[in-house]
């Protein structure tokens, strides 16, 4: 067997399923279904979500078996529930080390509190 495709290879839209058939009883059913969700995945994204769910949704252990960073995993899954309609999660601004360092010693000298050292490390929930 071939693995699935989910978007027609010419245009990049979406394909339809039109017949079924069982490997075992060689019943054939025809009609025209939809993909679904997995329709709007490409196979990458859904080897992604595969080995994802083999490891019961934690992100480290899936990218360790990709032999990816955990970065590009988390960027993955972001494409994914972006693909899938979900929120787009905003990437953090980057802070240099040094600013980082200057925000947890002013949040550990009480200048500022958590909620503050959140947001000003680019980490605060943009609502």
């Amino acid at each position: 067997m071939y693995p699935l495709i989910t978007r027609d290879p010419v245009t990049g839209g979406e394909l339809v399923v039109t017949r079924l058939m069982s490997p075992q009883s060689g019943i054939v059913i025809e009609g025209t279904f939809t993909l679904g969700w997995i329709g709007k995945l490409t196979p990458e994204q859904l080897e992604f979500v595969g080995v994802l769910l083999r490891h019961r949704g934690n992100v480290q252990r899936a990218a360790a078996e990709l032999g990816i960073a955990y970065n590009t995993a988390r960027n993955r899954l972001e494409e994914i529930a972006s693909a899938l309609g979900g929120p787009v999660e905003p990437a953090p601004p980057r802070v240099s080390p040094p600013e980082r360092r200057e925000i947890l010693n002013r949040l550990a000298a009480g200048e500022i509190d958590y909620e503050e050292a959140m947001r000003l490390l680019g980490y605060s929930r943009g609502e």
